[in-house]
């Protein structure tokens, strides 16, 4: 049996983690957006790709490093990886984490002068990460049966 405490310190942990990637992963395309409008402008362009650097390499990164190993041994430890709910939030969780390498590829294409995408469709992909955290909230907190 775990230590209630233990249990207790490795979720808070979890949560500030999950906050921090969500966090990260809401700014990164925000700042993609406002970088689309700076490309005649090279200093303005060199900022926004020192931002864009270190959001995701000091922040995105790790947070989502810890989110997982966390979330892993909370599956493990407190649920035996049972239940349809955490399943979906599986499943939400690996979708995030695909997302997370659309932004890492993203970041080398900004850096690179190499973006392909329009400041609208920045603007629309905006939008996953907040779908899929509504739907890994519900899954957790209402947790819908098998």
């Amino acid at each position: 049996m775990i230590a209630n405490n233990t249990y207790l310190w490795i979720k808070a942990v979890h949560v500030i983690a999950v906050i921090s990637w969500m966090a990260a992963m809401l700014y990164l395309p925000r700042l993609f957006i406002y970088h689309c409008r700076t490309r005649k402008d090279f200093s303005q362009s060199k900022t926004f790709k020192l931002m864009e650097r270190r959001l995701l390499c000091y922040i995105m990164n790790p947070a989502m490093v810890i989110a997982w190993i966390t979330g892993l041994w909370i599956a493990w430890k407190i649920y035996d990886f049972r239940g349809g709910w955490l399943h979906l939030k599986f499943i939400v969780v690996i979708l995030l984490s695909a997302f997370h390498g659309f932004l890492m590829r993203a970041t080398r294409h900004f850096a690179q002068n190499r973006n392909q995408l329009s400041e609208k469709s920045w603007r629309i992909l905006n939008e996953v990460p907040t779908a899929l955290i509504i739907i890994a909230v519900i899954a957790v907190i209402i947790k819908i049966p098998d």
